[in-house]
């Protein structure tokens, strides 16, 4: 049976060790947790960068679609004005054309 001192001396080492693997451990966390917030910064970076992509696109669109129904409604006023909406009569909508 291991005297008093010699059970000491083992716990003593085996305590030492557990440092030596907490402090690895906290390492480890620490690097994971820094290429974790790398990580999502990179992501949020190409996050914002598509995000400005697709509002240029959309407003692009928007104008575009905005000129188009302006058209259609001058386009419209101008038929109701001259008459061809209420009855349409294609011999004077085919005068107009030059046809």
């Amino acid at each position: 049976m291991p005297t008093v001192s010699e059970r000491v001396s083992v716990l003593e080492t085996k305590v030492d060790n557990f440092d030596d693997k907490f402090d690895d451990i906290k390492q480890d966390i620490t690097a994971n947790q820094n290429s974790l917030l790398q990580t999502l910064k990179e992501m949020r970076d190409a996050s914002t960068t598509q995000h400005s992509e697709m509002a240029g696109k959309i407003k692009e669109l928007q104008t575009i679609k905005d000129k188009w129904i302006r058209y259609g409604m001058i386009g419209l006023a101008f038929a109701a004005g001259a008459g061809w909406i209420g009855h349409p009569n294609i011999t004077s909508i085919l005068k107009f054309v030059g046809i």
